[in-house]
């Protein structure tokens, strides 16, 4: 054996402890490490010849890197829709990479990590309060829960036109229709050959990122049945605007269509009360899309795919890998090998597991409930301030504002100002062709002390930047 790896393995436990003091120092101050990144000035190194060990990269790692991470997983990080990490999800990532087992197979080939996957999908759907019918998988991120999602859809529609996509490719275009699809989704379709330009959208509601029912139910009427993907939101990026899946869910008894929703972050609010009807109906879709890097606070990189039972078929059919004897039969034997576009992969379901078991669903609603809250504190404070407005109405945990009588100019000024004194961290977006301030809130840790600080750090923002004119 290579002698740094004898040694690193000899002193494995003080490698193992000197990381546990890394991590609980980063625990203990998330909430004072700057929200945004520093100017990223790094050293160019050549690969050693003979290696430093473990110890020395780890002190290199400390003194190059560590100081130029910000606190994205910290309470005032509110850019794009990046959660946090609960201790028990850490615990359980750690032991991913220690155990560090290939997710796949139950029947015979594989261990105990396949079963506990299909446990966890399990204290999902009860979670999410989803039907037994769905069966799920974890992927990477929304991007591919969507590609997992909509290739199966791809083959149900081959399959209703009478041929199998999956072995002999596309043969004529697919309709889909859409309101305001992610570009998660747009992708998805372009990686699947569908054709990121190949989506009809319909009309939203005015003032509205939903789609107008009346006017999908004219779409579905004009196309054959069984022959197209609808694709909607559950929670759009800027507004957190939902489609009427209810109504939705109505259609589907009078039309023969796949239906896909996209609810990497907006799915959650299924556990909150005074939020659930936003999701009444989705029980009767044919694939969902839930991100748990995002809400769930689970490490990255980690996503859930959840799709009906009844499309087991055309599941293997997309997804099989039977160029191998060695791994059996994939239509008797069951394996994830056969659901999911990797052959190999990391085992994602045991943070999750962890963290489900550790907090219970009483746990995770306090976290949903409580960004929605804080959200609506901030909102409430712009709607009565006389320097911001809002730009569009917050309806669950997306705030979207901008500076009263603000050039663009002055805009972009203000968010680089206030993101480089780095006390908390939001982005730009656009509403309907109008810019605006972003702050999504998701992270299990933020608190009214954040939202505090946040105004405060407005306010003054506000008065450099005017004194400066």
């Amino acid at each position: 054996m290579y002698k740094q790896l004898t040694t690193d393995k000899e002193n494995m436990e003080l490698l193992l402890h000197s990381v546990q003091q890394l991590a609980v120092q980063r625990f203990q101050n998330i909430d004072s490490i700057p929200a945004a990144a520093k100017p990223q000035n790094v050293q160019n190194y050549s690969l050693p010849e003979e290696g430093l060990g473990a110890e020395a990269v780890l002190a290199q790692f400390q003194k190059e890197y560590q100081h130029l991470m910000c606190g994205s997983s910290g309470p005032r990080y509110w850019g794009y829709v990046t959660g946090g990490t609960t201790p028990a999800s850490v615990l359980g990532d750690w032991l991913t990479t220690t155990f560090d087992q290939n997710t796949q197979s139950i029947e015979g080939r594989g261990d105990v990590s396949a079963i506990l996957e299909k446990e966890t999908i399990q204290l999902m759907l009860d979670f999410l309060e989803l039907p037994k019918s769905f069966f799920g998988g974890f992927v990477t991120g929304a991007t591919m829960s969507n590609f997992t999602c909509l290739g199966v859809a791809r083959q149900w529609i081959g399959k209703n036109q009478g041929y199998d996509i999956a072995r002999t490719g596309l043969q004529q275009p697919i309709q889909i229709a859409a309101g305001m699809p992610h570009s998660s989704v747009i992708k998805g379709i372009a990686m699947l050959g569908m054709g990121s330009t190949n989506i009809h959208k319909i009309p939203l509601l005015d003032g509205r990122e939903a789609l107008d029912i009346e006017q999908l139910e004219v779409f579905l009427q004009q196309n054959p049945s069984g022959e197209v993907i609808l694709l909607s939101s559950a929670g759009t990026v800027n507004s957190v605007d939902f489609d009427d899946l209810k109504a939705i869910s109505e259609l589907k008894e009078k039309y023969n269509f796949w239906w896909h929703i996209d609810a990497a972050f907006g799915g959650l609010v299924a556990c909150v009360d005074h939020k659930k009807h936003l999701v009444a109906g989705w029980e009767n879709a044919d694939s969902i899309t839930v991100d748990c890097h995002k809400w769930f606070n689970i490490p990255y990189d980690n996503a859930v795919f959840f799709i009906q039972e009844k499309h087991q078929q055309r599941h293997i059919e997309t997804f099989q890998n039977s160029n191998a004897p060695y791994l059996g039969n994939p239509m008797e034997n069951f394996s994830y090998l056969n659901f999911l576009p990797e052959n190999s992969r990391r085992f994602r379901a045991l943070p999750v597991w962890f963290s489900l078991m550790a907090y219970g669903k009483k746990g995770h609603q306090e976290i949903v409930s409580r960004n929605i809250d804080l959200a609506q504190q901030l909102t409430n404070y712009i709607e009565n301030s006389t320097i911001f407005k809002l730009v569009v109405p917050t309806r669950v945990n997306v705030v979207c504002f901008k500076v009263v009588n603000f050039s663009q100019k002055q805009q972009d000024a203000f968010l680089k100002t206030l993101n480089g004194r780095r006390k908390i961290f939001i982005t730009a977006s656009v509403y309907k062709g109008e810019s605006c301030f972003r702050a999504a809130f998701v992270n299990w840790q933020t608190t009214q002390k954040d939202i505090a600080i946040a105004i405060e750090e407005l306010e003054a923002i506000y008065h450099i930047c005017t004194a400066n004119e």
